[in-house]
């Protein structure tokens, strides 16, 4: 990272490939850091005080078919695979005192559009999680370069208001994990500042080499940063110096900035920053050996202290790597980026001959649904620009996410088809509420330019009209949260003997659903299901869901229940999805 002003957590994204799932990354061997760590001393406390813990209970929980309460857990899955999660950036959705930054404040009075409690009423978008990227003290906009662990940014309220919104969330059935950024702090965070003088009790705390190591990071970026006479260590930035994990006082610290936000705090857990680069095994800078053993201690610690606590990473790699985290029993989940790739482009290409491979591998590499679906995130240009501004595309994008195993993420706005494309600033700029001034936003100046296609892209205009992308997304959430086929069901791709029509079952123990999803700008009418096998046993009375277009009835199975050539309609729309209970 070469500006503050800049976040490079993932860089990553230049090295993605899309069909390198089998790929590992291979860094090269040399020496890494002079410094021996010294014993852990005895520590004094500086400008962070932690509340003592205290539990803090949860709401009662509630039925999962329709999800009413706090979503529970079902097939002995984690409640969050009953879970569609919305990820905030508090600075850019909703400023409530006009300050031109959005709030906590501003969070709570726009709760009603993302859940209003009511699982009858279809007016809401109907997701049950809320990912909140960091709100801790920060002197960034990003908030990604941590000062203070301890307090909420105060451009964004105070402890208490992050109290009221939880209370507020659960209230609604909404369950809130936050960014956890634990790999490093900020350059000004007062634990880096003490370390810098002579003989400090806190300089183990962070990394250092009397001599520039001769090597880089692993994507050819500068990572030994000069200070005085001497080098310290920053995967990302020089102003994001990485903490020493090797320290047992630096982990007990993590350790208790974990049991505050999950006690005295009450997050339903930790979306965690940059999770494959925790600790460097000299120039093994990557998902090292110890970097996985100290994971599984995490999770061990967290969930002691709240067992349903979800901690879901972001290891930004090919799912091989990526898969390893969860198998291992380190994490509950990772971000898919191999399929959220995929997703995309089949969107925007209208071909799906490698959607299916890439789902049923990233399907067999995980415990069932163990990882987090998505199309973009906050470090990639929105979904909406790659896709050409074209909303039948953006259709097609959103129903390959929300019919598919696994837990879906998404971005903020990505609902209403907001717009944006690096610097990162463009892709986080504010939420489009309304056609008037500022997007509706903020009565003051936004701390960022709204995006022009506000007066057409924007929740007042999309919520009134019926063929609009958020109102697609509303139905196609709202039917996840009714269907636990859809939220924790088994995947199995079927033969459509058509590259341009993605078909695919998923069963859970209570229903089978079978989702078709025409991808190209032109109809289909020749297709023909095809399934060597399955436990269909006689005729079927099939209902389609999403389009309630009349279905012809499945032929009896073949032996071993397979079925050959089945077509539930003549004629299949362009770029449409359907959703067909059994």
């Amino acid at each position: 990272m070469k500006s503050k002003n800049r976040l490079c957590c993932h860089p990553g994204a230049a090295r993605l490939i899309l069909f390198s799932a089998l790929l590992l990354a291979v860094v090269g061997l040399s020496a890494c850091q002079t410094q021996t760590p010294a014993p852990a001393p005895t520590m004094t406390p500086l400008t962070e005080t932690p509340v003592a813990p205290t539990p803090t209970p949860e709401p009662p929980g509630g039925a999962v078919a329709p999800i009413s309460g706090l979503p529970q857990a079902s097939d002995g899955l984690g409640w969050w695979n009953n879970t569609v999660f919305y990820e905030v950036f508090v600075r850019s959705f909703y400023d409530a005192n006009g300050d031109g930054i959005g709030d906590l404040n501003g969070l709570i009075a726009k709760l009603d559009y993302l859940n209003d409690g009511n699982p009858a009423t279809t007016s809401d978008l109907g997701v049950t999680g809320l990912w909140l990227m960091p709100i801790m003290a920060s002197p960034s906009y990003h908030g990604y370069d941590v000062t203070d662990y301890y307090q909420v940014n105060p451009a964004y309220g105070s402890n208490d208001d992050f109290k009221r919104l939880l209370a507020e969330a659960h209230r609604r059935g909404i369950r809130i994990v936050i960014d956890m950024v634990l790999n490093h702090t900020s350059n000004e965070h007062p634990w880096f500042l003490e370390a810098q003088k002579p003989a400090s009790p806190r300089e183990n705390w962070y990394i250092w080499a009397s001599e520039r190591p001769n090597y880089a990071g692993p994507w050819s970026q500068t990572v030994w940063h000069r200070l005085g006479d001497r080098y310290y260590y920053g995967i990302f930035w020089e102003g994001m110096p990485d903490l020493n994990y090797r320290n047992p006082e630096v982990v007990a610290e993590m350790d208790k900035i974990g049991a505050f936000w999950l006690q005295e705090m009450g997050v339903d857990g930790f979306r965690l920053d940059a999770a494959r680069y925790l600790l460097e095994n000299e120039q093994e800078q990557a998902s090292t050996p110890e970097t996985h053993q100290w994971w599984k201690r995490y999770d061990a610690a967290m969930k002691a202290i709240k067992p349903e606590a979800l901690l879901v990473g972001e290891v930004w790699t090919g799912t091989k790597e990526v898969a390893e985290y969860v198998k291992n029993g380190e994490l509950d989940m990772n971000f898919e980026f191999d399929l959220a790739s995929t997703l995309v482009d089949t969107a925007r290409t209208g071909f799906g001959m490698s959607v299916g491979t890439i789902q049923n591998f990233v399907w067999k590499s995980y415990p069932p649904n163990q990882f987090a679906t998505f199309l973009t995130n906050h470090d990639q240009n929105r979904v909406m620009s790659v896709l050409g501004d074209d909303v039948a595309k953006a259709r097609v994008a959103a129903a390959l996410l929300l019919t598919a195993p696994g837990v879906p993420f998404l971005y903020y706005g990505e609902e209403i088809g907001m717009i944006g494309a690096k610097p990162d600033e463009q892709i986080r700029t504010p939420m489009q509420w309304a056609d008037a001034e500022n997007a509706g936003f903020s009565t003051g100046k936004p701390w960022i330019e709204v995006k022009p296609n506000y007066t057409t892209s924007n929740v007042a205009t999309e919520s009134a009209a019926p063929a609009s992308l958020l109102t697609y997304y509303r139905t196609l959430i709202h039917l996840r949260n009714e269907h636990e086929a859809l939220r924790v069901g088994d995947y199995t791709k079927l033969d459509a003997g058509n590259n341009k029509l993605y078909a695919f079952w998923r069963r859970s123990a209570q229903e089978t659903v079978l989702v078709l999803i025409v991808l190209g700008d032109t109809p289909i009418t020749d297709y023909r299901l095809m399934l060597e096998q399955s436990d269909l046993l006689g005729a079927r009375a099939p209902v389609e869901l999403l389009t309630q277009a009349p279905l012809s009835p499945l032929p009896l199975p073949q032996p071993a229940g397979g079925v050959s050539e089945y077509r539930p309609l003549a004629e299949l729309a362009a770029q449409t999805a359907y959703i067909i209970r059994w």
